[in-house]
């Protein structure tokens, strides 16, 4: 947490939950435990760890999180229903969030309800919570599609009865950043007295942009997954909401970004969802240099090339040799092979590996580059 503006900027990570809604994945009770206590031990503030109402089975998993003794605040999700909350009480969480649909589209043709009836559910729900003692972030499900006025009227009475924050969502991942931002603006503005939290999905490839939006505009939480898991596309990567905070805007969260990629392989695993070699953050394609001209940059100073060091998210810079490489990587790349190869045979050697990783479809490997030192690989001979 760091504070920005006045606010303490909160990591509420929902790998636990929303990531593990991701369509044919299933994380097991151990591989949940590895998980929190990753997020736990690089200071995600928050982590919304299940949903009681799915049975016995998830409500043990919710436990076993809660003897854990984390620092970090464990969340459950349910719907605006008693009994649901009734269910993480029984968990033993101390913080739940309450979701309610709040657009008329998921009122009329998915509730079969009204406004009135919303408003309705949220004052009995809330109020059961607030009797209990909970922490209670109330979930407006589809709010990017809600009428604005309609919200505020929902936080006014989150605000009255006692709540603790309000969920803006942009459910169907439709929205853009600069509408984030002057609706965020526009709530934070109209309810000043409770927090807002912002949770995005990427069905439009925004996500980690509209989530960063929500904090400029005064969020004080945004939710996060790691990998981006998620519904349908998924949701805010974790890496790339502290990386983007930090890099692009200059907020620090205070979360340790140097085990990313681990904790990002060990979901990928979990998940049975491979990590892309260019995904944002983590890929290892992030920092793999191979044309001449960027080669050439990033060996005289990474920062020519490079947003930040590699070592910062558990990854190490990689100079490739293909197709357009110059003759400066491939000095580069002999020399962390412990070979000294000088310009003139660099250029000589250059020929050679640009006609095999162009037959290859590839780059090359360090075998294949020893070979071509060797002089065990050549040019083809002409017919």
């Amino acid at each position: 947490m760091v504070c920005t503006e006045n606010r303490q900027i909160v990591i509420d990570d929902t790998t636990l939950r929303d990531g593990e809604q991701t369509a044919g994945v299933v994380f097991s009770k151990r591989e949940k435990v590895t998980i929190a206590r990753m997020l736990d031990s690089i200071g995600v503030g928050e982590i919304e760890c299940g949903i009681p109402v799915m049975g016995k089975e998830e409500q043990e998993s919710i436990r076993t999180l809660v003897d854990l003794g984390l620092n970090a605040r464990l969340v459950t999700w349910n719907r605006a229903l008693v009994h649901e909350i009734k269910a993480s009480i029984d968990c033993g969480v101390q913080a739940v969030d309450i979701s309610l649909s709040v657009s008329d589209q998921m009122i009329v043709h998915k509730l079969r309800k009204d406004r009135e009836a919303v408003k309705e559910q949220l004052k009995v729900a809330l109020g059961f919570a607030k009797q209990h003692n909970l922490y209670v972030s109330v979930g407006g499900e589809d709010a990017s599609r809600a009428d604005i006025t309609f919200l505020v009227e929902l936080m006014e009475i989150t605000r009255a009865l006692g709540g603790d924050r309000f969920r803006f969502c942009d459910t169907l991942g439709i929205m853009d950043p600069f509408t984030m931002f002057d609706k965020v603006s526009h709530l934070r503005q109209a309810v000043s007295e409770i927090d807002i939290e912002v949770h995005t999905h990427n069905d439009l490839g925004m996500a980690t942009a509209n989530a960063i939006a929500g904090i400029r505009a005064g969020a004080k939480f945004v939710n996060t997954t790691i990998n981006g898991l998620g519904e349908r596309a998924g949701n805010a990567a974790l890496e790339e909401v502290v990386m983007g905070l930090k890099y692009a805007c200059g907020i620090e969260t205070g979360i340790n970004s140097h085990r990313f990629r681990e904790m990002s392989l060990f979901v990928a695993k979990a998940s049975d969802r491979p990590l892309s070699v260019s995904k944002p953050v983590v890929g290892t394609g992030v920092f793999a240099h191979e044309s001449g001209l960027h080669a050439d940059g990033v060996i005289k100073d990474p920062h020519n090339y490079e947003g930040f060091d590699p070592a910062e998210v558990g990854l190490t810079r990689r100079i490739v040799v293909g197709k357009h490489s110059g003759a400066g990587g491939l000095i580069e790349r002999y020399r962390s092979m412990g070979i000294v190869v000088d310009r003139k045979r660099a250029d000589r050697l250059l020929e050679v590996t640009r006609v095999l990783s162009c037959a290859r479809k590839r780059d090359l490997t360090n075998c294949e580059l020893m070979a071509i030192h060797l002089g065990k690989e050549s040019l083809p001979k002409a017919a």
